[in-house]
């Protein structure tokens, strides 16, 4: 079924329940102006900002938003884009989206003024409905993208005079819900992938792999009612949304906090009886030095209902899950593996108890199967390094418009091929060696970037840190290693060699540079833009060194 009748189930049986929470510490005066018929709850001294919406109210929104989109001429097939923070319009828009038979187009909300052209024209995009953060941007290619296409404000203050005010008329229409005949083999939704080695690729999924993903999160951490999950992550992308799904599928709370200090974290675990609470990897870092440097204190926050963490979106360092379990001993763990392509997290997790292998990626999820291929696609042995291949209801039905690298990484049988180097021990349990693109080979020899960083990141005064290859005039490419240090802390290139004296000499970075490592609003490294910067850094690097 789609998903869309869980969110009527839910109005149904749970409708005075609270279903979303949005908490917007860092920014007190933003999205003061907002739908009549929402429920404003007081805000509390701490907490500057904190409005919420329950599962009746978060239908009749949807259903608006439905109507509202039928008025306009939007029909099953249509492409709507969003392009909005993270906030409690959001997911009634994409339901409403949902709901008539459109394609939801989320939009990542870093994108520039050509990246969004770029990805409206590319989906096909009928209709793009935007916040008061991305006025200017629209505003400089407006004229590129005006033709046949509705702009729709929602937000606070005066709308553009390019676009429709949406908050004005959209409460206006029936929050019944419309009656359409939409199914599991039905368009959904269109992402983008991250965009990590230049402009992004479309990526189409059906309604089935919507319920499967929800299926999945629910099956691998349990929600029940009266859990509640903490989101942090934009909800544009499928990890954030995804496992949120869980959420949906229980009828339990979920609270969307715009903003990743440890104390806003920390504080909205406490608040809002959160229990379940996914990180990326710089999040959680960021908490275990503040708690580390005594900025924070776990004494001064309720957190004894707080059961699940879990995280993904990047390999996840072993001593960041053995650093965090020392200050949270009692929680469960869990690692999620996964791509937009395969509908974000849960093709491959670690599994709530099997925390004797932090480190893996895990095991095949709910509803999925996974090999270990060579070059020719052929499986390897257990054991042996290859990529990462994954078979289940969650892989993408193409590339939109993109056949040539659709051809790339889906076969005919259905098996979508990753990109990501891995292998699987005598366990069955797979560990994540690398991107396949990102591999050195220095000298004949291939070097995986993660194993290197892992290995550096047990370093105390590290914060974060990517390796990358650089051109180099005697081994082709050389490892080299961008450090971000700890606030607080001094590190020196003498003590990180001799740190690295434990690796095998080959795969010891040859050339260090201290300074910020770019991720992405999903956690991934931003490895094309270090390479690209640091790209003409000393070549001759090897041959002073040997």
């Amino acid at each position: 079924m789609p998903i869309t009748q869980y969110l009527e189930r839910n109005a149904e049986l749970y409708g005075k329940d609270c279903a979303l929470v949005e908490l917007n510490p860092e920014e007190k005066d933003s999205f003061r102006k907002i739908w009549k018929e929402y429920d404003l709850t007081q805000s509390e001294p701490h907490l500057p900002y904190r409005r919420e919406i329950t599962w009746k109210i978060f239908n009749e929104k949807a259903n608006r938003c439905a109507h509202y989109l039928l008025e306009r001429g939007v029909r099953k097939g249509d492409k709507v884009g969003i392009l909005l923070m993270n906030c409690l319009e959001w997911l009634p828009i994409y339901f409403g989206i949902l709901k008539i038979g459109a394609l939801a187009v989320p939009l990542n909300f870093r994108y520039a003024s050509d990246e969004i052209e770029y990805c409206v024209n590319l989906a096909d995009v009928s209709v793009l409905m935007f916040g008061p953060k991305f006025i200017g941007r629209i505003e400089a290619i407006y004229d590129k993208i005006i033709a046949h296409r509705l702009l729709i404000y929602v937000g606070e203050g005066e709308c553009p005079s390019f676009a429709e005010d949406y908050f004005m008329s959209a409460m206006n229409y029936s929050s019944e819900n419309p009656e359409f005949d939409i199914t599991d083999d039905d368009d959904a939704a269109i992402y983008f992938s991250s965009g990590t080695t230049g402009f992004p690729k479309a990526i189409l999924h059906k309604h089935r792999a919507l319920m499967h993903s929800a299926a999945c999160e629910q099956n691998h951490h349990g929600q029940k009612k009266d859990d509640c999950f903490l989101c942090i992550p934009p909800l544009y992308h499928t990890g954030a949304k995804m496992h949120w799904f869980g959420s949906l599928i229980s009828g339990g709370k979920a609270v969307l906090l715009r903003g990743t200090k440890p104390e806003h974290v920390l504080k909205a675990v406490s608040d809002e009886g959160c229990t379940i609470v996914w990180l990326l990897v710089p999040w959680a870092q960021d908490i275990l030095n503040a708690l580390d440097r005594g900025d924070v204190k776990i004494a001064d926050y309720k957190l004894d209902q707080w059961r699940l963490t879990h995280m993904g979106a990047q390999p996840i360092p072993k001593k960041l899950v053995e650093d965090w379990l020392k200050y949270f001993p009692k929680h469960d763990y869990d690692t999620n593996y996964g791509l937009s392509e395969s509908i974000g997290p849960g093709c491959v997790h670690l599994g709530v108890g099997n925390i004797h292998k932090v480190g893996a990626i895990g095991i095949p999820g709910y509803g999925w199967k996974t090999r270990i291929v060579d070059e020719k696609r052929k499986d390897v042995k257990q054991g042996e390094v290859g990529e990462l291949a994954v078979f289940g209801p969650g892989v993408m039905v193409k590339y939109y418009k993109n056949p040539e690298a659709t051809a790339e990484v889906l076969d005919d049988e259905g098996w979508l091929y990753t990109g990501d180097v891995a292998m699987q021990d005598e366990d069955g349990f797979i560990w994540l060696v690398d991107r396949k693109k990102d591999v050195i080979i220095s000298g004949g020899e291939n070097l995986y970037p993660v194993q290197i960083e892992d290995f550096l990141r047990k370093m105390n005064q590290i914060k974060d840190v990517a390796v990358i290859g650089l051109a180099d005039q005697r081994l082709g490419e050389i490892a080299a290693a961008v450090i971000e240090v700890k606030e607080g802390f001094t590190l020196t290139e003498d003590e990180v060699n001799e740190f690295c004296l434990e690796l095998p000499r080959y795969k010891r970075p040859r050339k260090l540079i201290f300074a910020p490592v770019p991720r992405n609003p999903t956690g991934k490294i931003e490895k094309p833009k270090l390479r690209e910067k640091y790209r003409t850094v000393d070549p001759f690097a090897s041959m002073r060194e040997d």
